[in-house]
């Protein structure tokens, strides 16, 4: 049987490795003690992603409702009627998706840092502590930092990088997310409180010239009366957002953040990767089946991804780059535009999985289109 070396637990490894262990022997690298820790991730996924994952963790709350609050302090809210998404348990679904990959068959090795990685007559993997391993096919699943994914070449084109804290607060509003625009405390990205019970959790992303996240945190806190709060759990890490490059070679496939597969708008990853894996396992078969793992074996994987994901993510990079160029003074002008009920029953009608698709609606309507016009200039002019 062939075999297949999956470099990385999180999600993205667990359920290539379950999707790969269908037809080869897989082995799963984890550098951490156990999945799910740390938790780099808010926790936020939509109720599709939940069911393409086919999974259940724990749901801490759900939120129906979207507070947008722009630099002067407008606040534009969105009631879209129906739970748009669930902060649910990021660890024990990390657990889940390891647990589902052991049972089809993947064999995991925790606390294995992969050291240094060679791809020719077969692939091998050398850890920190010395131990060695070797396969037919590797897969990249080694988040943002990915060491796989030199092996093809390819780096995400740019980072955003965050912070976020669960403190003991309580928000008057528990179905409902704030998200907070603005050079003061996210630039070029933005911030997020989302209750769940006596606990908030709260936080941001920036772009990597922007102050630090922890300067930036600071501030958000004393902007929202919570500087005092007990600090229950910190996290942190960056983002990648799209990628120069190509998601294979010989050999190699890149899945996950190793793949920049994340939502530019949100910074979202679920969703992308439980897209991704079907397109990954689909073509390791096939090339396993015709005993040729070459990049031109591979490449049919990344046509698929990202036909598959074209819409959202190159839609939503276009926006990310539109946004980072608008100043405070743009932002607070795009609050007056968007304050509309036509907006409003657009916002009502988009997953979060698919925010790229506002944008479309909007450019369908002469009347928004028009509005949007100075905006799109001001964006994508530095």
């Amino acid at each position: 049987m062939p075999s297949a070396l999956v470099v990385g637990g999180g999600p993205a490894g667990s359920m290539s490795a379950a999707a790969l262990a269908r037809f080869s022997d897989v082995t799963v690298l984890e550098d951490h003690p156990e999945p799910g820790v740390p938790m780099e991730c808010t926790g936020l996924v939509s109720p599709e992603a939940l069911r393409l994952l086919d999974a259940r963790p724990d749901i801490y709350n759900s939120f129906s409702i979207l507070n947008v609050v722009f630099p002067s302090g407008r606040r534009v809210t969105f009631d879209c009627g129906e739970v748009k998404a669930h902060l649910i348990d990021r660890a024990g679904l990390d657990r889940m998706l390891a647990e589902r990959a052991e049972d089809a068959g993947a064999r995991f090795i925790y606390g294995a840092r992969a050291e240094s990685l060679s791809a020719g007559d077969g692939v091998r993997v050398r850890t920190a502590s010395g131990g060695e391993f070797s396969a037919d096919l590797l897969v990249g699943a080694d988040g943002q930092s990915s060491k796989v994914r030199r092996l093809t070449g390819a780096s995400p084109r740019r980072y955003v990088r965050g912070i976020q804290h669960d403190i003991r607060h309580r928000m008057d509003s528990q179905d409902s997310i704030d998200v907070f625009l603005g050079s003061d405390v996210a630039p070029g990205f933005f911030a997020w409180m989302i209750p769940f019970g006596d606990r908030t959790r709260i936080g941001l992303c920036a772009s990597m010239d922007a102050p630090l996240p922890s300067e930036l945190l600071r501030n958000l806190k004393s902007r929202t009366g919570t500087s005092d709060s007990e600090v229950v759990s910190k996290s942190s890490g960056k983002i990648p957002l799209g990628l120069r490059g190509r998601t294979f070679a010989d050999r190699v496939m890149l899945i996950g953040d190793a793949a920049s597969q994340v939502k530019p708008v949100s910074g979202g990853g679920l969703y992308p990767i439980a897209r991704a894996v079907p397109h990954l396992a689909q073509t390791a078969e096939a090339a396993f089946a015709a005993g040729d793992l070459s990049a031109r074996s591979l490449s049919p994987y990344e046509r698929a991804w990202r036909r598959d994901l074209r819409g959202e993510l190159r839609t939503g990079m276009m926006l990310r780059m539109m946004y980072g160029n608008l100043t405070d003074g743009d932002l607070d002008r795009v609050a007056g535009e968007v304050d509309d009920d036509r907006v409003r029953e657009m916002v009502r009608s988009v997953s979060i999985d698919s925010t790229a698709d506002l944008f479309r609606m909007a450019m369908r309507s002469p009347r928004l289109a028009m509005r949007a016009l100075p905006f799109i200039a001001r964006g994508l002019v530095p």
